[in-house]
């Protein structure tokens, strides 16, 4: 059973949004046209509560895209972004959201969350595996945004929980942060991700 994971296709990763990955709304049209070909379709969606930790205006002198140290080791700082309710948050218009499974993640204040799979503590889970265990899925397609990002955490702990992982880079749409896209296809290869 093969299941694709959609990644954060969310206004505020698009052109225009707070925080915005160059392109990102040319990944819609093919996600889109993927979606018949899978068991199930899952979205994720970055869903954090005003005033989040991961955000630079939390942290009085800090700006965004600079690193800190949280309890759970290193983390981006980012502009306020996909806050609870917002138009930010909501997925871009023209993406297709009748998949099987919504999951909202990043909603707990004190620690960010890129993965589906995991909070950025890498042990406390969002419930995704659970899922896919219990729809039989073993084979997985990821796809969104960021590719050096949300992207990446997922696959690999896909990868790490045994999945057979697959990253669309067609429909994905990188950040590339201090050279992060370079550093996140490494990565991808060497935990067995397939980049197609």
């Amino acid at each position: 059973m093969r299941g694709l994971i959609v990644i954060d296709v969310q206004n505020d990763f698009c052109p225009g949004g707070a925080l915005a990955v160059p392109e990102g709304d040319a990944v819609v049209a093919p996600i889109n046209a993927m979606m018949a070909d899978f068991d199930a379709v899952i979205l994720t969606q970055d869903w954090h509560p005003a005033g989040h930790s991961s955000f630079a205006s939390s942290h009085p002198g800090k700006a965004p895209f600079e690193m800190i140290d949280m309890a759970y080791g290193p983390q981006v700082l980012w502009p306020d972004h996909c806050v609870q309710g917002s138009p930010g948050a909501v997925f871009h218009p023209a993406l297709r959201t009748d998949a099987d499974l919504i999951l909202r993640k990043g909603f707990r204040a004190a620690i960010d969350s890129y993965s589906g799979f995991f909070e950025n503590d890498r042990s406390t889970p969002t419930g995704l595996e659970g899922y896919l265990r219990s729809r039989g899925i073993t084979r997985l397609t990821l796809v969104g945004l960021a590719t050096d990002f949300c992207v990446q955490y997922s696959a690999l702990d896909a990868a790490r929980l045994g999945f057979a992982v697959e990253v669309r880079m067609q429909a994905c749409r990188a950040i590339d942060l201090d050279g992060s896209l370079a550093a996140a296809v490494s990565a991808m290869k060497a935990a067995g991700v397939t980049l197609t």
